[in-house]
């Protein structure tokens, strides 16, 4: 018997799993303010050279006509953001004058900064502005190495010391490092708080999802990873928000980082996994837990009628395979877990090298960037609706590869409106992103099905990191634009397609039971599962992989489920008899 059926006897999706998921998918909301900060903590406000400090002005002059005489005037007859006049040319304070060959240098003393709508901000405190801009996507760069490494981190830390105890350490590290980031003047003391707020993100997010995987039965799991989804998008809505109403970076730093630490306090409560705990040979704490739940659910006494003994009945693939692995390499072992692993990484790595390259540096599309932040978040409420019917009545497969190759044909499409149409460019970028978040969500969900308990962390932080190799690689890209503007788009476009014919290569995971060791993984791969609607052993007779006697079928008459697809190999685990 699976572990899945007694998470059913002690009252299926009850109180404990609804309070549990809540208490783990809020802290996911907040999360997602810190994913995309720097579109508000790194805006870059319209900006211009100082002018000259000699005291040579005149008070006559108006301030536009001392931005004129000292800063030279792009096509649009704005001030020009990196350049300055030697010396002042006082004939251009006649606003119908020009004056040609007029030698320019760099801002010496600095820039001048439009704070009507960002009071400050990182690129307004450190002049990370001309020469000095790729150090504002250094610090980007730097969170997401974090999270690269914090994925490699609490990947395989979660499988050797528990779920609950990197995700409790995880929350911490974020409530600190993330207020830190806030206090300090020093741009590379500001990096590295970045990058240890960055590895928190990789500790969140795995050990959360698994966690609500691990303790939720089979018809649930499916609403649990889309409601993980729909945290994420109500935190990017949020983030808008607090923005909005906490102009100045630091405060807006230390608001979102804050309240971390009271979850860092009520994370104590939350239970470990005990499927973990089984298969780490700790019966009695996974016994306590179990109990716990029962009294959630209103199932006390099924509660107290748990024995070691009568969870090793429901256990017996746990009880029959001895501690975990801890080797990276038994993901590549076997044929059926190295298929998994090598397309899911192909999919990690292209889903967030086109999300990442169309959810950041929002100012590019020229509208209000708060506007650009709820859309882009508030665009993913529909499409996470469909990819959620679509995964309980479809199945993960077709929704992952479906929406992973309309993203990318939607971004490629969107290279073609002009320039002029910002409001559809946004639109259609914005529904490709809506489509790139929702196969986030789904693969998510995928990955920690497809995945045995055996290595389930293991494997969800391994091909995580391609993630985070995928949103290093991002800004990388973007900046191709400026040898050709049709780079870009066509590089995400192509990765997301790629990603999504990846994903037919996967087994589909939809009502099945979460496999718990990589032999089982094997036995599923060469023996597909029962289908719904298969033909039972009783109505098919001997048809199948191997003949059946009369006796044979007398003898398994009261098998559950028993069943083989015509012209399929007949899969062993159909033939267990009731207990």
């Amino acid at each position: 018997m699976a572990f899945t059926e007694l998470l059913d006897t002690l009252g299926g999706v009850g109180r404990f799993q609804m309070l549990y998921t809540a208490l783990l998918l809020f802290p996911c909301s907040l999360l997602a303010c810190h994913n995309f900060l720097q579109n508000f903590t790194a805006a870059v406000p319209w900006h211009h050279c100082q002018g000259h400090a000699n005291g040579t002005w005149s008070t006559n002059l108006t301030e536009e006509n001392q931005w004129r005489v000292s800063i030279p005037m792009d096509q649009h007859q704005r001030p020009e953001p990196c350049l300055r006049f030697v010396q002042p040319q006082w004939v251009l304070s006649d606003p119908n004058a020009t004056v040609g060959g007029a030698a320019t240098e760099g801002c010496e003393d600095g820039w001048t900064y439009d704070q009507s709508v960002f009071p400050s901000t990182i690129v307004t405190e450190w002049d990370l502005v001309c020469n000095s801009r790729p150090m504002r996507d250094l610090a980007q760069t730097v969170y997401m190495a974090g999270v690269l490494v914090g994925a490699a981190v609490f990947g395989s830390v979660a499988d050797r010391w528990g779920r609950k105890a990197p995700l409790i350490w995880s929350y911490l590290q974020l409530a600190v490092s993330g207020a830190c980031s806030a206090c300090f003047s020093s741009f590379i003391v500001y990096c590295v708080f970045r990058f240890l707020t960055g590895m928190t993100f990789s500790g969140i997010i795995l050990n959360s999802l698994s966690l609500v995987v691990e303790w939720m039965p089979t018809q649930g799991r499916t609403v649990a990873g889309a409601l993980l989804g729909y945290a994420f998008t109500l935190g990017q809505i949020l983030l808008a928000g607090v923005a909005y109403l906490v102009r100045p970076w630091r405060w807006l730093q230390f608001a979102v980082s804050a309240p971390f630490l009271v979850i860092f306090l009520y994370s104590w409560w939350l239970p470990e996994s005990s499927r973990w705990l089984l298969l780490h040979g700790k019966s009695h704490l996974a016994i306590q837990n179990l109990r716990k739940v029962a009294r959630l659910n209103g199932k006390r006494e099924e509660g107290q009628r748990l024995t070691k003994e009568v969870v090793s009945a429901y256990m017996q693939s746990e009880s029959s395979v001895g501690r975990p692995s801890s080797s990276v390499l038994d993901l590549f072992r076997t044929p059926a877990i190295r298929k998994v692993t090598c397309c899911l990484m192909v999919i990690w790595f292209s889903n967030s090298l086109a999300y990442y390259g169309l959810a950041m540096d929002l100012q590019k599309f020229g509208l209000s960037i708060y506007l650009v932040q709820v859309m882009f978040g508030v665009i993913d409420i529909p499409a996470m609706l469909v990819s959620t019917t679509t995964m309980i009545y479809v199945g993960r497969r077709a929704t992952v590869a479906s929406f992973l190759i309309l993203a990318g044909f939607m971004v490629i499409a969107n290279m073609f409106v002009p320039e002029d149409m910002q409001t559809l460019r946004t639109a259609q970028a914005a529904m490709g992103k809506g489509c790139l978040a929702s196969s986030f969500i789904c693969v998510y969900l995928f990955a920690g099905e497809l995945y045995p308990t055996q290595v389930r962390q293991m494997g969800m932080g391994f091909v995580s990191v391609n993630a985070r190799v995928g949103g290093l690689v991002a800004p990388l890209v973007s900046m191709l634009g400026e040898y050709h503007t049709a780079l870009p788009p066509v590089i995400f476009g192509a990765t997301a397609i790629l990603a999504g014919v990846a994903a037919c290569f996967l087994m589909e995971t939809r009502d099945m039971p979460l496999v718990e060791t990589i032999e089982a993984m094997e036995r599923r791969q060469e023996y597909p599962p029962c289908p719904q609607g298969a033909w039972s052993l009783e109505q098919l007779g001997g048809t199948g992989h191997q003949p059946w006697s009369q006796e044979d079928l007398s003898s398994n008459l009261a098998l559950d489920n028993s069943c083989v697809t015509l012209g399929k190999s007949l899969n062993p685990d159909c033939l267990k008899k009731k207990s």
